[in-house]
């Protein structure tokens, strides 16, 4: 995916003048590319200047997103996308369709391992949710999470 194109619609409510800064890419729907994510966005934050806390939320969130992306998914990539906002980090994850086995309708005995991630994603996100993809196959789950912006303690506009 190319950087500009947006997995989900731009949020309203950036400072006039503020610069929205997106980075997006894709994994393989592999389970070691949970790993490969993490490492990419990780980066991307140090770059823009983020603190060391949102790296670390924002490792967990995105762990979480591609984790089910992977478990969900039909396709042979996924879609991931940052965009960062002046007062908040938005996380992205497509995958490409329902598995071709469907919905799992009964559990294996590590049932309570599995499951908890939405949970977490939500302890730790200002805002979260998911939608159908707007074109093609798949689905799209977001993530807020609220910062000050790099360097900026919650400066108002």
């Amino acid at each position: 995916m190319a950087p500009g194109n947006a997995l989900v619609p731009q949020l309203t409510g950036a400072c006039s003048g503020t610069t929205v800064r997106r980075y997006a890419f894709d994994v393989p729907a592999r389970t070691e590319s949970v790993s490969l994510a993490r490492r990419r966005s990780r980066d991307m934050l140090k770059g823009w200047g983020h603190h060391e806390e949102l790296h670390e939320t924002a490792s967990l969130v995105i762990s979480e997103l591609v984790t089910n992306a992977v478990v969900h998914t039909a396709g042979d990539h996924i879609l991931c996308e940052l965009t960062d906002l002046h007062r908040a980090l938005r996380i992205a994850v497509r995958d490409l369709g329902c598995g071709s086995a469907g919905p799992r309708l009964c559990y294996s005995d590590d049932e309570e391992e599995r499951g908890r991630g939405l949970l977490l994603v939500d302890a730790v996100s200002s805002a979260w949710g998911s939608h159908d993809a707007p074109y093609g196959p798949g689905r799209i789950v977001w993530a807020e999470l609220a910062h000050g912006g790099p360097g900026q303690a919650g400066r108002p506009c």
